[in-house]
């Protein structure tokens, strides 16, 4: 019945040339600096337009779990809404490539390789009547673990969280054992024992309450992964056009400003971390030669299943 009402308003958004309210699902918290900025693209949104369109974000999986965000947009359950990109690895690796082990490590590297990635990703969502409006990453990816780790061998056997089939090779490929564990599920996951290790970001790290169940904390900057926020195209289309000019303007400023947000947060939450107890330490030269060489045996598996339009962007960022 909630998803029925969701579809019914979604209609009526597309349709009515007057004041409108769009429902937002998203899958993070509202302590997460995603959401925060998604909250500040709605205000800005509604400000723009006079209050004409009013965006309700919907954070945490309140409204759509996760997985199913996107499918609700893509039929006009709801007009809008945010999802972690590589999520859609399955459709066509062109979305993964950011979360690849040590193809882009850094905020330049990652910027770079966005701008090869995006324009194979819009014509991969417009395809599914779907219209990308901005992107964020998150902080470089780190380590979690209870003790140090020495090398890849430390992580044999080891229940590892996964939340996306890059991660799930990884883990495999580590001699772990992958398993699927939503953020906001990751406590619970240590305490019950489903999972003993990870690598997400400080962000999640700081925002799950890392150091209740594990005690150290590599920045091994493996990858610097994406959200994206995408609208329906026919939704989109049935806005005016200074609507439609409010909603790009206020899209291109929470994209900038998102990047800026998730600079900030990479040394503020790592911080945080040692600050809660966790022992932040460097990688060992012996562990960083053992993820590297994960690395590119994932990049060789990836480009050898990746469709002609994924293998691009790799040939556009690496130029």
């Amino acid at each position: 019945m909630k998803h029925a009402i969701v579809f019914a308003a979604a209609l009526a958004c597309a349709t009515s040339a007057s004041a409108q309210s769009w429902d937002m699902p998203t899958p993070y918290g509202d302590a997460t600096f995603h959401t925060q900025n998604i909250s500040q693209f709605a205000d800005d949104v509604r400000a723009a337009t006079d209050g004409a369109l009013d965006i309700t974000v919907h954070s945490a999986g309140s409204l759509f779990p996760h997985a199913e965000i996107k499918g609700a947009v893509r039929n006009r359950q709801v007009p809008i809404g945010e999802f972690f990109l590589s999520r859609l690895s399955n459709e066509d690796l062109a979305y993964g490539i950011d979360s690849q082990p040590f193809v882009a490590t850094s905020y330049d590297d990652a910027a770079t390789l966005w701008a090869a990635q995006k324009p194979v990703i819009t014509e991969l969502l417009a395809e599914q009547g779907l219209k990308p409006l901005f992107s964020v990453p998150w902080p470089a990816q780190g380590l979690y673990t209870n003790g140090e780790i020495e090398s890849v061998a430390d992580l044999n056997g080891l229940r590892f969280r996964a939340y996306n089939a890059a991660l799930e090779e990884f883990a495999t490929l580590a001699g772990a054992a992958p398993v699927q564990i939503e953020a906001s599920d990751i406590p619970q996951a240590f305490a019950t024992g489903q999972v003993a290790a990870m690598i997400t970001s400080p962000s999640t790290g700081v925002n799950s309450t890392a150091w209740d169940f594990v005690t150290h904390y590599s920045p091994i900057n493996a990858w610097v992964p994406k959200n994206i926020v995408v609208v329906n195209q026919r939704v989109f289309d049935g806005l005016d056009a200074d609507t439609q000019a409010a909603v790009l303007t206020a899209a291109e400023a929470a994209e900038a400003r998102g990047w800026e947000m998730s600079v900030a947060e990479a040394d503020s939450k790592t911080a945080a971390l040692a600050e809660n107890g966790i022992t932040v330490y460097e990688p060992s030269a012996q562990l960083v030669s053992d993820l590297e060489g994960i690395g590119k045996t994932m990049l060789e598996n990836w480009t050898a299943n990746a469709s002609d339009s994924a293998k691009s962007i790799l040939d556009a960022y690496s130029k």
